[in-house]
């Protein structure tokens, strides 16, 4: 991404507001498409915050997720060092890196096209060598952990909040092993509330947590975030 064209744009307008057109597009129906692939990409066209990311030079339409939540929350600042869970396709370390952490690594299964001032790692954020990694990059521990990560979803809403449950879990206990006192997670659930253990844990580590579900957020979708704030660091 160019960074400098990036600042422009955000200096032009708020990231977070669009106004659309009017316009809709439609496919032609295709053989080689099923009836779902044809409603993903009609969607997909006809998104005001997939064409502005493809316009301001974002990895993904997601990132206009964390602009509105640090709009909101302001958890972002500058100097921070941010990793970043699930980091593919990259739009959140990019807004992190936009909004000047000093050090953003974000770590991911799948390979990542490189992020200019950000690092990333290959791996499963789990494997507690890959925990040595990231706090090695960082020079470190960690002010600030995000995730919106989610697993491959069934259909069936209860089997798909239990897997983004666990899924926020395993990053929950990432971040209180890596976080800094003060220090702030942030990651996606799915709407359902957040399981009364999880949350017993966020309010005993972190003096402030909060449920929040952007603009950018589909109105479909079930996803909504958690923003704890103020990590207690009980260990000392």
């Amino acid at each position: 991404m160019d960074k400098q064209n990036t600042n422009e744009g955000a200096r032009k307008k708020k990231t977070s507001r669009f106004a659309t057109d009017g316009l809709t597009v439609k496919l032609k129906k295709s053989r080689g498409r099923s009836t779902s692939q044809q409603r993903w990409l009609t969607r997909q066209l006809n998104d005001p915050y997939v064409r502005a990311a493809q316009q301001q030079g974002w990895r993904s339409r997601a990132a206009f997720k964390l602009i509105e939540l640090d709009e909101k929350f302001h958890f972002l600042r500058p100097g921070l060092k941010v990793v970043d869970l699930g980091a593919a396709p990259g739009g959140w370390s990019q807004v992190a890196v936009y909004r000047k952490a000093t050090t953003v690594v974000g770590i991911d299964l799948l390979a990542v096209d490189p992020i200019p001032g950000a690092e990333i790692v290959q791996g499963d954020f789990t494997d507690p060598q890959n925990m040595d990694i990231l706090i090695e990059k960082l020079g470190g521990k960690a002010d600030l952990v995000m995730s919106d990560m989610a697993p491959n979803t069934t259909g069936h809403a209860m089997t798909d909040h239990i897997r983004i449950m666990n899924l926020t879990a395993e990053a929950l206990d990432f971040a209180i092993q890596i976080l800094n006192p003060e220090g702030v997670f942030i990651a996606k659930v799915f709407q359902g509330g957040t399981e009364k253990d999880m949350l017993n844990t966020l309010k005993r580590m972190f003096k402030t947590v909060k449920h929040a579900k952007p603009p950018a957020s589909r109105k479909e979708s079930r996803e909504l975030y958690v923003i704890a704030m103020g990590f207690k660091n009980t260990e000392n």
